[in-house]
């Protein structure tokens, strides 16, 4: 298959972060998607429906003319969240779940909920209301090895969650391993994930052979080539419970190629190619549009979208650099390499 259109997509896990990074990231985002569900955490973190709104007018600010972008957006959950304001989201027109960062998982996160049965009786108007809780899924214990920690997630956190809340409507985001994909397919339908580009086209030997490569590291980290095969099968498997969330997160350059580098990859410029070229590789292509443009809008109650793209498959590289913020450059995922297909 050389051309394929498809309903426009949508990200349903991104990272815009605020002020003048909104300059480059909204126009980035726009052009590839009709929604997105934009990340709360921002410095303050967005901790009630009424910053929410104030966010998403900032984000529509950037959206170029033309654009119909629209911005869905996310509680951050702490341990002081009020179950009033859970109330509030199901009555919000725009915001469309709450998202819990265990404190310290990544970046911005120290507000996150130090331990989850102290936030039950919160969980429990998630679960009445069907609003969706979206989840970091790591532990983020110093003794933990960090290639082990979402696993140790699954079976510290997230069975005994669900065994107290069976029907809580719930995203593992950016799922990583052959375990959470497991844990995902052995649930309900109430129970569905994100997967990146990286994770789908990437493993730890591309960020660690030959030399540390700091545009790959992102969290959760990348892991063994059979935990991105296990990924690759789930996504590529029509399974409504997959479905596309990139993940993108922008750092300029000196904050990843740093002796203490930042957790992140930013896809947002290519990311629908990507997902193009990790599904076409293992014979998949004609299952894109399920997971990039339907699974989502389906878990999430939305309509689906009637516009459409159309890609073609025709090399392109990848752009070294991209301006960001002032006299700041950002690299995107996989800069200067080529990829087989490109957006017309």
């Amino acid at each position: 298959m050389k051309t394929i259109t498809l309903t426009q997509p949508d990200d349903w896990h991104v990272h815009l972060r605020d002020g003048l990074a909104l300059q480059r990231t909204v126009p980035d985002l726009a052009q590839q998607f009709s929604r997105a569900i934009c990340m709360p955490n921002l410095v303050p973190p967005v901790k009630t429906v009424t910053e929410a709104e104030a966010y998403r007018s900032r984000i529509i600010q950037h959206v170029p003319k033309g654009n119909a972008f629209d911005p869905c957006m996310v509680l951050y959950f702490t341990d002081h969240t009020s179950p009033d304001e859970i109330l509030k989201i199901k009555n919000s027109e725009h915001v469309n779940a709450i998202k819990l960062y265990p404190a310290g998982a990544t970046t911005n996160s120290d507000n996150g909920v130090s331990d989850i049965t102290k936030v039950y009786h919160v969980i429990e108007k998630l679960e009445e209301y069907q609003i969706p809780l979206l989840l970091h899924g790591e532990v983020t214990h110093a003794h933990i090895d960090i290639f082990d920690r979402e696993k140790r997630f699954l079976d510290d956190v997230l069975a005994p969650l669900l065994k107290t809340f069976p029907k809580l409507k719930m995203v593992l985001e950016h799922i990583t391993t052959a375990d959470a994909a497991e844990f995902v397919l052995d649930q309900g339908q109430n129970v569905g994930a994100t997967i990146t580009p990286q994770h789908l086209l990437f493993n730890r030997n591309d960020m660690l052979v030959g030399g540390i490569k700091p545009h790959f590291y992102c969290l959760p980290i990348l892991k063994r080539q059979t935990h991105q095969a296990k990924l690759l099968e789930v996504a590529t498997s029509g399974n409504p419970k997959f479905f596309l969330g990139t993940d993108s997160a922008p750092h300029a350059q000196d904050a990843k190629e740093n002796a203490c580098g930042c957790a992140g990859c930013y896809s947002a410029t290519h990311a629908i190619e990507f997902y193009a070229q990790a599904f076409d590789q293992v014979g998949k292509i004609e299952r894109l549009e399920g997971f990039a443009s339907h699974f989502g809008a389906d878990f999430y109650g939305l309509p689906r979208n009637t516009a459409q793209i159309t890609l073609v498959k025709e090399d392109q590289i990848i752009p070294e650099s991209f301006d960001y913020l002032e006299n700041q450059k950002i690299i995107p995922l996989y800069a200067g390499k080529t990829i087989q297909w490109r957006k017309v």
